[in-house]
């Protein structure tokens, strides 16, 4: 079935805010990444497998909104070394799709391919990136992203960035 208009609207507007996102990530811009979160944002990355509840179980992150806040102002305090040098990163994003819409919040799922560049040499991150986007004000914003990496269930010597 072809899409409605206001489905490919839909879908032209959140690929737009995905593309921003890794740019802003891939740029080392976590200020404006952190603008485009909510207030009651949540930001997780599993451990062991796709699924779980993260109160319960071991994350690779899970952050709210104000420990996405102190990640970053910690950054800036410039000793974080782990980032030093900053990787030089790109994100290749692929099926992004429209889940859900209910007319306030999306759910988008997409692939992502991480490409990092750091003194210890070159790695490739894989991972399926779900999405919760709210409309506000006539933007999108992120409620919520969950990333889950291909090798999560394996030992992740260095993640030092932003997934």
């Amino acid at each position: 079935m072809p899409m409605t208009t206001e489905e490919r609207n839909t879908l032209e507007d959140v690929t737009r805010f995905i593309y921003r996102e890794a740019r802003l990530q891939d740029e080392h811009q976590y200020d404006d990444w952190e603008a485009l979160w909510t207030d009651d944002g949540v930001y997780w990355v599993p451990a062991n497998g796709d699924d779980g509840d993260p109160e319960q179980v071991m994350s690779i992150i899970y952050d709210n909104r104000s420990r996405i806040a102190l990640r970053i102002r910690q950054f800036h305090t410039g000793k974080r070394f782990s980032q030093t040098p900053q990787s030089r990163l790109r994100r290749l994003i692929s099926n992004i799709e429209v889940l859900e819409d209910d007319g306030q919040e999306v759910s988008v799922g997409t692939n992502v391919l991480i490409f990092e560049n750091q003194t210890r040499g070159d790695v490739l991150w894989a991972a399926r990136t779900e999405y919760r986007l709210r409309r506000e004000e006539g933007a999108l914003r992120m409620v919520r992203k969950k990333v889950t990496l291909v090798n999560n269930a394996d030992a992740l010597y260095s993640l030092a960035f932003l997934v």
